[in-house]
């Protein structure tokens, strides 16, 4: 009887593991879909505006509720998502991410298409609005964690 209710913990905790995976993954999915769709409209809005920082009016609205939305879900991950083993390698990418996103690079995509800066920008920015949560939440459970070690 021990032995089955531990295969049934194992086996919820294995099925937890795939959705918070998946959700992960949809997650990202979900910036990418955003940024592609707000970054076309900004575009259309504002082709006279050669970076995509200085978006205004309703496409503003539209970008500030993505990133609230990605803020939730960023919570959400870092809450429920990353196991103990991935803390570490999370906050390094999350750390990566927002210095990536910092630096303004995607000017010379203009070259190519002038759309590609947009894209590129919310992109990134949605993404970053997604893992930074997560980020702030696992660096105080790892603090918290350190301080219980002593």
């Amino acid at each position: 009887m021990i032995l089955l209710n531990t295969l049934i913990k194992m086996a919820a905790y294995a099925n937890m593991e795939k959705i918070a995976h998946y959700a992960f993954l949809a997650f990202v999915l979900i910036a990418i879909v955003a940024g592609l769709a707000i970054g076309a409209w900004a575009y259309s809005v504002n082709t006279n505006v050669q970076y995509p920082g200085n978006i205004t009016g309703d496409v503003a609205t539209a970008n500030s509720y993505v990133l609230l939305i990605m803020l939730i879900l960023g919570i959400i991950v870092g809450l429920i998502s990353v196991t103990a083993k991935e803390v570490q390698p999370f906050l390094i990418a999350t750390i990566a991410l927002i210095a990536a996103s910092l630096a303004q690079v995607w000017q010379p995509l203009n070259t190519i298409s002038p759309l590609l800066p947009y894209w590129a920008w919310l992109i990134l920015n949605y993404i970053v609005a997604f893992v930074a949560p997560a980020a702030v939440i696992l660096a105080i459970k790892a603090v918290f964690a350190m301080e219980r070690s002593k």
